[in-house]
């Protein structure tokens, strides 16, 4: 079994500094009414960030291997949480929005299917606790 590791440092506040194998530090915070400087992401944005990034770097890596060329493409995250504590997601819905001309709409369905129900860990962890669906659409790029 593959070892990950994290560390996580206390700056002021709820002001923290953290670190996992990549060695990229991520500052995360809270608003100022809670002690924090506003000066990070939120912990609870990181995991619609870390799904978004993961599910998506399957995405683009399965198209890529189909030779399925598009111009770009974003996700739109909307998530729903429990209003009692602890306020955890119970919904995350994840919008796949593909630019691009003749873009194969079996190509992008098949990707986005393998993404969520094989590849993605993100997912894999998280749909044991929360409602996540997703939808797509794709908009043609304007000759020009």
């Amino acid at each position: 079994m593959a070892a990950k590791k994290a560390v996580v440092k206390h700056i002021k506040g709820v002001t923290f500094i953290g670190k996992a194998d990549s060695n990229h530090w991520v500052t995360m915070d809270g608003p100022e009414e809670f002690g924090g400087s506003n000066a990070g992401t939120r912990p609870k944005e990181l995991i619609l960030l870390a799904l978004a990034g993961c599910t998506g770097s399957d995405v683009a890596v399965i198209l890529k291997k189909k030779k399925i060329n598009f111009d770009s493409f974003e996700m739109n995250l909307s998530a729903e949480m429990q209003e009692t504590h602890p306020q955890v997601y119970t919904k995350i819905h994840i919008e796949f929005v593909f630019h691009g001309t003749d873009i194969p709409v079996e190509a992008v369905e098949r990707a986005i299917e393998l993404s969520q129900k094989t590849y993605c860990s993100v997912t894999a962890m998280l749909q044991k606790s929360v409602e996540i669906t997703h939808s797509y659409r794709i908009e043609e790029s304007k000759a020009g």
